[in-house]
């Protein structure tokens, strides 16, 4: 597989597949929103296109990096989230750099967006699908964070290597900027567990794909079975 890493300002063009990555903290959000019950995450281009949805759809529940603010539901992070009962609804969820990412790259005829949360369940998508070239989107820290790229190229290396330890690019997460932060409150919005919550290694079984709805980009989760399982992907 040849695979690109690239920061969302290095996109010149539409890549074929793209996998998302932003660790800390959207795509452990999003993916905590479907095990809490999401059935799906629109991923807003800004914060009054995020309110505007909320407007129009009141049962749905919007969230935003920061501190909590009037419009929204709650804020981007998993810590808060898990405690939150998303059955069956739609969430709307605009961020710094993680929504910013998947938009970029709307146009890709599939889109992944991952966390280390999520990790065996997207390389396991991007082997089923043979994906021979696949950009990875590092998000964060325009495109330096290296809790992203660690985990970008980690999905990597598991999409073609079956033995692949975690640990290392788990220790590289867990030293980051973006970790440093949040363990001490820098950020705002954040509740004590998030770093911890970020760096759990495969946590949920399924893979993230977003893809365009009625002009909206819409994130849903996809059960990707094993490489033994026959059922089509």
């Amino acid at each position: 597989m040849d695979a690109r890493f690239l920061g969302i300002a290095e996109l010149v063009e539409a890549p074929s597949v793209a996998v998302v990555v932003d660790v800390m903290r959207a795509f452990t959000v999003a993916a905590w929103a479907f095990a809490q019950g999401a059935e799906k995450i629109v991923l807003a281009e800004s914060l009054d296109e995020a309110l505007a949805l909320k407007a129009r759809h009141p049962d749905w529940a919007a969230l935003k990096d920061g501190p909590p603010a009037p419009g929204f539901d709650t804020v981007n992070s998993p810590g808060l989230l898990r405690s939150i009962d998303l059955g069956g609804r739609t969430v709307v969820q605009k961020t710094t750099a993680g929504t910013v990412g998947a938009l970029a790259v709307k146009e890709a005829s599939l889109v992944l967006c991952a966390g280390f949360v999520v990790a065996e369940a997207t390389a396991r998508l991007l082997r089923a699908r043979a994906c021979d070239r696949v950009t990875f989107v590092v998000t964060g820290e325009d495109g330096h964070a290296d809790e992203d790229l660690a985990c970008a190229q980690y999905i990597a290396r598991r999409a073609t290597e079956a033995a692949t330890d975690a640990a290392e690019f788990l220790r590289r997460a867990g030293e980051s900027r973006a970790a440093a932060e949040l363990a001490q409150g820098v950020r705002q919005g954040v509740h004590p567990d998030d770093v911890a919550l970020c760096l759990e290694l495969d946590r949920f079984p399924f893979a993230m794909v977003a893809a365009l709805e009625d002009s909206l980009m819409v994130l849903r989760p996809r059960a990707v079975p094993s490489l033994t399982d026959k059922a089509p992907i």
